[in-house]
């Protein structure tokens, strides 16, 4: 079977190029070939019958892949993972795992390096939404003392974000009893960032109304976008009021590595969060947590029952990631990456986002050269904000469904495949480029088929 899956891989990826983005499918198509009564009796090898539906029936990451904020999978890493299934360790603890808790706490240290945050810690997580999770539940323990717990309940607790935060902030504030009620959101600058004397003004305003300011999120790389929060500003603001501060650099704060003067002032946050399975190119799931305090993280989670507890004093001997993280049941995340890192070598990952911020700037002007499209944002490192305008006086609401008739006939071409977002109000055709595979040939592709298929859209759609 492990032959067989590998033969499969192998081939798959020797093939990824002249794939289609996306399957031609339909949802009758694979719940036809897919959803079946559980099998009583097992086919043993003949089982392997259908991985070639699962492989032609899902879609192809090539170099012309620039949708949402996904990294493009390192074969290497992906080959570590296959190991990592087969050993089955339970990252959890030392005496679970010597070697796969070691390598965790080794790649913990080279992503805090390679960001300028060498003292801190952390841990990897299933990605950024469960390292967000994990850092606003340390900062809510962290800021409300014992006798506190029923300012939660009197909703006096607030939390601050920009309106370009990720969709999972408002999720972690709803699973920690904050309520979203109490995620005051900042309006962003002509840049979509978060104006910190705006910050300020609404601490101060909850202050005076007897709320407590708890944690401040500040975005580097917001999913949008790609804006970059100023994080120097914004941590002095939560220094002089005594509060958190997390920056969710899920998507953009691995560009330190190419990039580190867009990124000053990280290192001066509370916790961070990074994802590996983005601009690292790993496979999914690995996200991570940092943070520069190992006490509150204990303070938060370490609820150890007598079956869990370690015998051992050894400082290294004794420690666990379930005294300071969510999880209990942990998988081996740390292989690929540190197979991936050991095999390619840091500079290549640093080579390889140098280039796809240079792609980035690259379909910007091309865009910007277009007089039938129009930049809808700047591009601050590699999400590439867009739409199709045409020659015409088009009403905006027009606009907005022509564009989105538009993403669909683009993805349904299967050259290219982008995204969307919404930026005040107006429908943007949004590619994204955290892609290993990508080349300029691949990049310049992206004009011309948006072009194509407006001419295949009615302008009255």
């Amino acid at each position: 079977m492990a032959e067989e899956i590998t033969r499969l891989a192998v081939h798959y990826l020797d093939d990824l190029d002249a794939r289609r983005i996306f399957p031609l499918t339909q949802a009758g198509q694979t719940d036809a070939l897919f959803r079946r009564s559980t099998p009583e009796e097992g086919a043993g090898i003949d089982s392997l019958a259908n991985l070639q539906d699962v492989i032609d029936h899902c879609r192809a990451q090539n170099g012309r892949f620039f949708g949402y904020v996904l990294g493009s999978g390192d074969p290497v890493g992906a080959a570590a993972d296959l190991l990592a299934s087969v050993l089955n360790q339970n990252v959890t603890a030392w005496r679970s795992s010597p070697a796969a808790v070691t390598l965790e706490r080794t790649v913990v240290s080279w992503l805090a390096e390679a960001v300028g945050c060498r003292s801190f810690h952390g841990s990897l997580t299933g990605g950024g939404s469960s390292a967000n999770l994990m850092a606003l539940a340390i900062a809510r323990e962290s800021k409300l003392r014992a006798n506190d717990r029923g300012l939660i309940e009197a909703g006096k607790c607030t939390v601050y974000a920009s309106g370009e935060v990720h969709m999972s902030i408002p999720k972690a504030v709803a699973l920690l009893g904050i309520g979203t009620s109490n995620l005051q959101l900042i309006s962003t600058n002509e840049r979509f960032q978060m104006p910190p004397s705006e910050l300020d003004s609404a601490i101060q305003h909850d202050r005076t109304a007897g709320k407590i300011p708890i944690a401040v999120v500040a975005s580097a790389g917001t999913v949008n976008t790609g804006a970059i929060d100023p994080l120097p500003e914004i941590a002095a603001i939560a220094r002089r009021h005594h509060v958190w501060l997390h920056v969710d650099g899920a998507y953009g704060a691995l560009a330190a590595l190419a990039g580190p003067e867009k990124f000053a002032g990280l290192a001066l946050a509370d916790s961070i969060s990074l994802d590996p399975h983005k601009w690292l190119y790993q496979p999914l799931d690995c996200g991570c947590l940092l943070f520069r305090d190992r006490v509150l993280a204990h303070a938060t989670f370490s609820r150890t029952d007598d079956y869990a507890r370690s015998l051992s004093t050894d400082a290294i001997e004794s420690f666990s990631f379930f005294e300071e993280s969510i999880e209990l049941s942990r998988r081996f995340r740390a292989l690929r990456l540190w197979l991936s890192v050991r095999y390619h070598g840091l500079r290549a990952f640093r080579d390889a986002i140098k280039k796809d911020l240079a792609l980035a700037q690259r379909l910007a002007q091309q865009i910007a050269d277009e007089r039938d499209l129009q930049l809808l944002a700047p591009v601050e490192l590699s999400a590439v904000c867009f739409r199709f305008r045409g020659q015409e006086s088009i009403p905006e609401d027009e606009l907005n469904r022509r564009n989105a008739a538009i993403l669909q006939r683009v993805i349904q071409r299967g050259r290219v495949y982008l995204s969307n977002a919404t930026l005040h109000g107006k429908f943007c055709l949004r590619a994204c480029i955290v892609n290993h595979r990508s080349t300029e040939p691949d990049v310049d592709c992206i004009v011309p088929e948006v072009l194509a298929a407006a001419k295949e859209v009615p302008s009255s759609t």
